[in-house]
């Protein structure tokens, strides 16, 4: 059995707990994770006998590729999704259809309850999402390539931060050294944040340059083909303020205790308060206002979360970011980011770019 058909059999599972006989799946991605189809505008109906592919004639020679033997309800030119969905709903005939309510829109939602009155649609949540948190080998396989080429860009680039180079070109750089190895992109846009700029958690890159401070705060990660990569660091380019090395210590401070204390068996939430007591006993509390870290795989931000409230429990195979921070408006912010994977004995830092403080110095 391929490492799609497990996943759908373990859905399977999932299906009948939520008291249904077959699943709606309309998320893009989610239908990646369970076929290994790399397409999108397709639709995925798993049920008890099987599964159900609703595309279109561009992807019948794609599908044959990636996923030979997948049963498929190919709409003509001129069907509209909705006719191929329904179409397939109706070859499957079963009793209750589950939907995924955190994807399908209201609109389709009513026009398929409007086409099949008679069939009950259940509401599930999460039902993929909580395969998708635990990684195979493959998929960690592919999570350490992301991390590689994000990290091979990342020396690149700091070896050639010369003092009139932009937020802008830094990180258009990260993408075109990224792409040389093989990177299908960026996992996201990088957030390059010269000097005062640091304190945006998502800033966006802008033409300010490099010597207008002393100091920036670089967060890129690459896409491998499917899998992503997210770090985080601070570099020095000239002379900071005094109060940076505080902070900087604290923050890893923080980044560190957290590591150390992830464990399967724990919660999530547990690992986020171990970051955030360090950094409040520290005097700047309120100055870190989001979660600890966000888990990591076909999306940049998955489940599970490290975060206050989150009850999760770690697993072996969970792939998370650990990125504590703190952030003064109009000052400066440093937040020091690392992948790790929860394993049996407690946990792999799936980065290894150097980061003490003496590391920071371009």
């Amino acid at each position: 059995m391929d490492r799609y058909a497990a996943r759908r059999d373990k859905l399977r599972k999932l299906i009948h707990k939520a008291r249904t006989d077959a699943l709606l799946v309309t998320r893009f991605v989610n239908v990646t994770y369970l076929t290994g189809f790399t397409g999108d505008d397709s639709y995925l109906i798993v049920h008890e006998g099987g599964e159900l592919l609703v595309t279109d004639p561009r992807y019948t020679e794609q599908l044959e590729s990636e996923c030979p033997g997948l049963a498929l309800e190919v709409r003509r030119p001129g069907v509209k999704m909705l006719e191929g969905t329904v179409k397939a709903i109706e070859r499957v005939k079963p009793e209750r259809l589950g939907i995924e309510a955190e994807s399908i829109t209201v609109g389709l939602r009513d026009e398929i309850a409007e086409k099949l009155p008679k069939l009950p649609l259940v509401a599930t949540k999460g039902l993929v999402e909580e395969l998708r948190m635990i990684k195979d080998k493959q998929e960690l396989d592919e999570i350490r390539r992301a991390v590689w080429q994000a990290e091979k860009a990342f020396g690149i680039i700091k070896a050639m931060i010369r003092p009139g180079a932009t937020e802008r070109q830094i990180a258009n750089d990260l993408e075109y050294q990224m792409r040389c190895d093989g990177a299908k992109g960026c996992s996201f846009t990088p957030i390059v944040g010269v000097g005062p700029r640091s304190a945006l958690p998502h800033g966006r890159p802008t033409d300010a340059k490099f010597s207008d401070a002393g100091f920036v705060l670089i967060d890129w990660g690459a896409c491998s083909g499917l899998y992503m990569s997210d770090l985080t660091r601070v570099l020095v380019t000239g002379q900071p303020p005094a109060r940076l090395e505080k902070i900087y210590k604290i923050v890893l401070e923080a980044q560190e205790a957290a590591i150390d204390a992830i464990h399967p068996g724990k919660k999530c939430e547990e690992i986020d308060k171990v970051a955030r007591e360090v950094i409040t006993k520290a005097g700047y509390g309120k100055q870190f206002g989001h979660g600890l870290g966000h888990g990591i795989g076909l999306q940049i931000h998955e489940s599970p979360r490290f975060s206050v409230g989150m009850t999760t429990v770690l697993e072996p195979g969970m792939t998370i970011t650990v990125e504590p921070g703190i952030y003064l408006p109009g000052q400066l912010g440093v937040r020091i980011e690392d992948d790790i994977v929860v394993t049996k004995s407690g946990c792999e830092v799936l980065t290894h770019l150097p980061k003490r403080w003496e590391d920071a110095w371009v």
